[in-house]
């Protein structure tokens, strides 16, 4: 069954191009936040088959199961940055092939967002490679103008731009900022094997600052990196018993990057990537599940039983932050390095999606945003309503 939004203040009789009307839905069962990681162990080593039937069954509680959402994400600047985070090229510590970059200006992200929105992207996320933003004003004023403009084309705006305080977190959102990634990584207990430099509890306060200031929380994980299936389960533990659950958990397989200390490591099998949203999805289950980096190594067939499993949103476009996505129309040339590390065809995401009878949401479908924003889409929407009606004789 699915849950009703309740109109706040003005009915939202008609919908903006680009925005979805918020749906009226029968209620769906409470969602939990008290999950003990033994139940969540006794899920995720459920056999397969019966584990997706399960997640599938709850995903159409919740959410349009013909529905994707589409996310086309930037690097706005690339390289150059002071953690350890032993899965990413942009690292100030490797020798990787990417190369430190300033901050991109902001034309180039308008058009870049565009470009997303003219092939049917409704999330634009926007990607910096810093610790924290603090020392950065005037980068950080940049930001929030890109900010307001992708905000004023009418598509959800997201950002990760490492650690933030508070005050950074309400300027972002004053400035339109509908989502902030910061994702956990893995569980508690092998976190410090992957990064030293900045403790799980610093990421928790981050999303603590995040969410405080009324903007949804995208937060997820890397699999692949030497964890168990006991360190995903504890990072299920970890979003699952949030006050709120992240309104987006992304889940990524891990590219391995020359040059980084995981270079060499074994691929994740789609077996456990499928387990693993599967597992999200029964504890979490309003959460849009976003199948992120590594989606391009993932044949058609094995990617659609990540949407049976509860999977409704990915990235599209020609590329992630360093490493390859999947096209919305025809393959793209990318550069070599990215070649070298795809290896493989890219798939082709408008036609995929036809063939499985999928269509992309509309922005701010998600009921959780919807919610948070509608006191934003409301004032657009009488700005739009006085602006369009008859004077009074």
């Amino acid at each position: 069954m699915f849950r009703t939004l309740p109109v706040r203040r003005i009915q939202l009789s008609r919908a903006l191009a680009t925005h979805a009307t918020p749906p009226t839905r029968p209620a769906a069962p409470p969602t939990r936040h008290d999950w003990k990681k033994d139940e969540i162990q006794a899920i995720y080593d459920t056999p397969l088959m019966e584990l997706v039937f399960r997640a599938a069954s709850v995903h159409r509680q919740y959410h349009d199961p013909s529905k994707i959402q589409l996310c086309t994400l930037m690097n706005i600047k690339t390289g150059g940055c002071t953690e350890d985070c032993s899965y990413c090229s942009q690292s100030s510590r490797y020798s990787t092939p990417t190369s430190a970059s300033r901050l991109v200006d902001i034309e180039p992200v308008l058009e870049a967002a565009r470009k997303a929105k003219e092939n049917g992207s409704t999330r634009f996320c926007m990607g910096a490679a810093w610790r924290e933003l603090a020392g950065r004003k005037r980068g950080f004023e940049r930001i929030l103008e890109m900010v307001r403009e992708v905000r004023g084309m009418g598509m959800e705006v997201c950002t990760t731009l490492g650690m933030l305080s508070p005050d950074q977190a309400r300027q972002l959102k004053e400035a339109g900022l509908t989502a902030y990634n910061h994702n956990l990584d893995t569980s508690r207990e092998f976190y410090p094997q992957v990064i030293t430099t900045r403790s799980f509890d610093d990421r928790l306060d981050t999303i603590t600052a995040v969410r405080d200031a009324g903007i949804s929380v995208c937060s997820g994980g890397i699999l692949g990196l030497g964890e168990s299936d006991t360190d995903r389960v504890g990072l299920i533990y970890e979003v699952s018993n949030m006050p709120e659950h992240p309104e987006s958990f992304p889940v990524n397989a891990l590219v391995p990057i020359p040059g980084t200390p995981l270079e060499k490591n074994d691929p994740v099998s789609v077996h456990i990537l499928i387990r693993t949203i599967a597992t999200a999805r029964i504890t979490m289950p309003s959460t849009i599940i976003r199948l992120a980096a590594g989606r391009n190594t993932l044949a058609e067939t094995e990617q659609a039983m990540c949407f049976m499993a509860g999977a409704n949103a990915v990235f599209t476009g020609e590329q992630m932050l360093t490493t390859p996505c999947s096209p919305w129309d025809e393959v793209k040339k990318f550069d070599d390095t990215l070649l070298k590390i795809a290896n493989f065809t890219l798939p082709q995401d408008k036609a995929m999606m036809g063939r499985w009878g999928l269509s992309g949401m509309r922005s701010f479908e998600q009921v959780s945003v919807a919610e948070k924003e509608a006191s934003r889409l409301e004032e657009k929407l009488l700005k739009a309503g006085e602006s369009t009606a008859s004077p009074s004789v």
